[in-house]
C-alpha cells in the first residue's frame, strides 16, 4: 500500500496535477508520509516527520562538514546549498522544513489555486498561507526560483507573524523586503538570494509541503534544516539523529586527541590514524571520568565507533 501511494505522489509532482490542487492547496498526508517512508518516529498532523526537539537543539552544534559527511556517506549527494545573504550570518538557524512553491504567475492556475484555498478557509495573501501553517521549531523554506526584484516573499510583518509561529525563520530561494525592520525581530534569521525594497508581484504559489527544489537540492516537508554562514545542509529526517550523535562522537574524540597531543602523550601520527587498542581503552577511561561530556548512551556511542566510516 505504503508503494502505492509513493508513487501516486511522484505521478503528481511529475506532472504537476492541477486537478489535485484543486482538491487541497497542501500535499495530502498520505503523499507525504511516502515520500518520507524512511522515518519511523512520531509524524506533525499534516504528515512530516516530527524530529524530536532535543535532536534539533543539539544539531546547532553540528559543524557542516561533519553533517555532510554523515548525510552523504548515506548516499545523499545533493543536500548542500551555498551563497545565500542573510541577515544574521552568525547566528544558526535549525528547524523542520516546511516547504512552499512558487512559479511564474499564470492567471488560470492561480485563479484555481485561489479558490480552492478560498473552500478551505485560507484568509489573506497566499504568500501568507504557508506562515499559517507553520508550527514552534519550523522553518518556511520556499522556492522561490531565485527571483529578487517583485520576488520578495515577506516584509516585517509577516517576518513577525513567522518568529511568534516557529520561533525560527525562512530560507527562500527569493528575497525579502524590508531588512531593517526583519532584522530587529529578535531570534528571527533569514537566508536568501536577496533583499529588495519591492512588493511581490507576478508570481504565485503552486503548492505547499511538497518536495521542492532549492538550488541544486531536493528539499522533503521534515528534512532538518542546518543554516549555517558558511550554508545550509538539508538533513533528511530519518539521518538527524545519525547526524548529531556522529558528530558529537567525532567531537568528542578531537578534544580527546588534542589534549593527549599537548601532553606529548601519543604522536600526531597514532591519533591521526585509526586508533590503538591502547589509544581505544584510553579514551574510554578519559569519558568515565568526564561523564557529563557524553550526550547519548555508551552503547549508542560503542554502536557508531563499530558502524563508523570515518
Amino acid at each position: 500500500m505504503k508503494q502505492i501511494i509513493f508513487f501516486i505522489a511522484l505521478f503528481i509532482l511529475s506532472s504537476f496535477s492541477i486537478s489535485l490542487r484543486a482538491q487541497s492547496v497542501a500535499l495530502p498526508k498520505e503523499s507525504i508520509i511516502g515520500f518520507t517512508s524512511n522515518w519511523k518516529g512520531e509524524r506533525f498532523p499534516d504528515g512530516r516527520p516530527k524530529v524530536p526537539d532535543n535532536i534539533l537543539e543539539r544539531m546547532k552544534d553540528v559543524s557542516l562538514e561533519n553533517a555532510w559527511s554523515v548525510v552523504r556517506g548515506a548516499g545523499y549527494n545533493n543536500q548542500f546549498a551555498g551563497e545565500w545573504q542573510t541577515i544574521h550570518p552568525d547566528q544558526v538557524m535549525v528547524g523542520r522544513a516546511l516547504t512552499a512553491q512558487y512559479m511564474p504567475k499564470r492567471p488560470d492556475v492561480e485563479d484555481k489555486l485561489k479558490a480552492t484555498g478560498q473552500k478551505e478557509g485560507r484568509i489573506g495573501g497566499t504568500n501568507s498561507w504557508p506562515i499559517d501553517m507553520l508550527s514552534t521549531g519550523d522553518v518556511y523554506v520556499a522556492d522561490a526560483y531565485g527571483k529578487i526584484a517583485d520576488g520578495t516573499l515577506i516584509g516585517d510583518n509577516l517576518g513577525n507573524s513567522i518568529y511568534a509561529k516557529s520561533k525560527n525563520g525562512v530560507v527562500f530561494d527569493g528575497a525579502v523586503r524590508d531588512l531593517e525592520g526583519l532584522a530587529k525581530i529578535e531570534g528571527f534569521n533569514a537566508f536568501v538570494r536577496g533583499f529588495h525594497p519591492s512588493f511581490i508581484a507576478e508570481m504565485m504559489l503552486t503548492g505547499v509541503n511538497l518536495p521542492i527544489r532549492v538550488g541544486l537540492v531536493t528539499v522533503v516537508p521534515g528534512d532538518i534544516v542546518l543554516a549555517k554562514k558558511g550554508g545550509i545542509l538539508f538533513v533528511p529526517a530519518h539521518l538527524a539523529e545519525t547526524v548529531v550523535q556522529t558528530s558529537e562522537v567525532i567531537t568528542l574524540r578531537d578534544e580527546f586527541g588534542h589534549m593527549r597531543l599537548k601532553e606529548g602523550k601519543y604522536t600526531p601520527g597514532q591519533i591521526d590514524t585509526r586508533w590503538s587498542k591502547e589509544i581505544e581503552a584510553d579514551f574510554a577511561k578519559w569519558l568515565d571520568a568526564n561523564p557529563g561530556k557524553l550526550k547519548m548512551t555508551r552503547a549508542e556511542m560503542d554502536n557508531l565507533l563499530k558502524t563508523r566510516t570515518w
